[in-house]
This record gives C-alpha cells, sequence and structure tokens, in this order.
C-alpha cells in the first residue's frame, strides 16, 4: 500500500529550475517528484530530528522503489 500524497505549488529560483531540467533530461529514471522527495526528505534526515518513515521515504525513492 502506498503512501498518500499531498500536491506543493513552490517557488524556486530559475537557474535551479533549468539545472533541475537539464539533470531530468539527461536521467530519464528520475521525475521531478522523485528529484523533490529526494531533497526534501535528504534535508529533513540531516535537521529534522531522525523520523524513521522519512528514512524510509529517502532510501526508496534513492533507489526507486516502488511502494
Amino acid at each position: 500500500m502506498s503512501s498518500p500524497m499531498v500536491s506543493l505549488l513552490v517557488e524556486i529560483p530559475e537557474e535551479l529550475h533549468e539545472s533541475l531540467q537539464g539533470y531530468l533530461e539527461s536521467h530519464a529514471a528520475w521525475s521531478q517528484q522523485r528529484a523533490f522527495c529526494a531533497a526534501l526528505s535528504l534535508f529533513l534526515m540531516q535537521n529534522g530530528g531522525g523520523d524513521r518513515r522519512v528514512n524510509r521515504i529517502y532510501l526508496d525513492t534513492l533507489f526507486d522503489y516502488a511502494a
């Protein structure tokens, strides 16, 4: 059973968006959603207090495990 999803609308610097688009164009296995999940979960792992669910999301996203 997969986790519930929530949509976010965020503004990011244009340079960051261009860099992300370039990465996604050359790495077909990655999507914008996957990249944001990996980045946000890594940030929370490093700064957010050690929630094991966040650790699991990071690992699943990084290694592309389907939930």
